[in-house]
C-alpha cells in the first residue's frame, strides 16, 4: 500500500506539470536540480551525504552509500528517509511526487536499516521498505516492502 496526498487537478485541458510553478517554487527545484546534479557525479561519498543531508535536507543513516548517478527527487528531496548501513544502486531512481493527467501525488519514501536497493530500481512516491529488505536490480518499487523481504522484478514480486 503506498502512502501519498492527492492533488486533483482543476483545470481539466492542461495536465498539472504543466502548472508545476504554481505548486512548487521554480529557484528551488533549480537549486536542488544542480546540488543533485553534483552529488550524482561526486565519488567521494562523506561530501556525497552532506549535499544530501545539509543542502537538500534527507535524513540518511550512518554508513548507507549511495552509488554512482542514484537520482534523488528533485522536487521534494526532504520527503526520503534512509536507515542506517544501506546500498542504493546505481542510477536508482527514488520518487516523492508523480505527476499525472488528472491528479498530482506527493508521498514519503522510507528504506529501513541494512538493505540493499539493487542497481536500476525505481522507488516510487509513498513507499516504504523495511529492514534488511534486498531489493533486486531494475525492480519497480511500487508497493510497501515488509522486514526481511527480497523484492524483485518488475510487476515486483516479493518473498519473505
Amino acid at each position: 500500500m503506498r502512502h501519498y496526498k492527492k492533488i486533483v487537478n482543476h483545470f481539466p485541458h492542461t495536465n498539472p506539470l504543466w502548472r508545476m510553478y504554481k505548486i512548487i517554487n521554480f529557484s528551488k527545484v533549480f537549486r536542488q536540480t544542480l546540488l543533485i546534479e553534483i552529488a550524482r557525479f561526486i565519488p567521494v561519498l562523506p561530501l556525497k551525504l552532506w549535499i544530501y543531508r545539509a543542502c537538500l535536507g534527507m535524513k540518511i543513516g550512518k554508513k548507507t552509500a549511495f552509488a554512482y548517478k542514484v537520482m534523488p527527487d528533485v522536487l521534494y528531496p526532504e520527503l526520503i528517509r534512509i536507515g542506517d548501513n544501506c546500498v542504493i544502486g546505481y542510477n536508482t531512481t527514488i520518487l516523492t511526487h508523480e505527476f499525472l493527467v488528472s491528479e498530482y501525488r506527493i508521498g514519503e519514501v522510507v528504506i529501513g536499516n541494512n538493505t540493499l536497493i539493487g542497481a536500476n530500481s525505481t522507488i516510487l512516491a509513498g513507499v516504504t521498505i523495511g529492514n534488511n529488505v534486498r531489493v533486486g536490480a531494475g525492480t519497480i518499487v511500487s508497493k510497501d516492502i515488509p522486514d526481511n523481504a527480497l523484492a524483485f522484478g518488475n510487476p515486483m514480486q516479493i518473498r519473505l
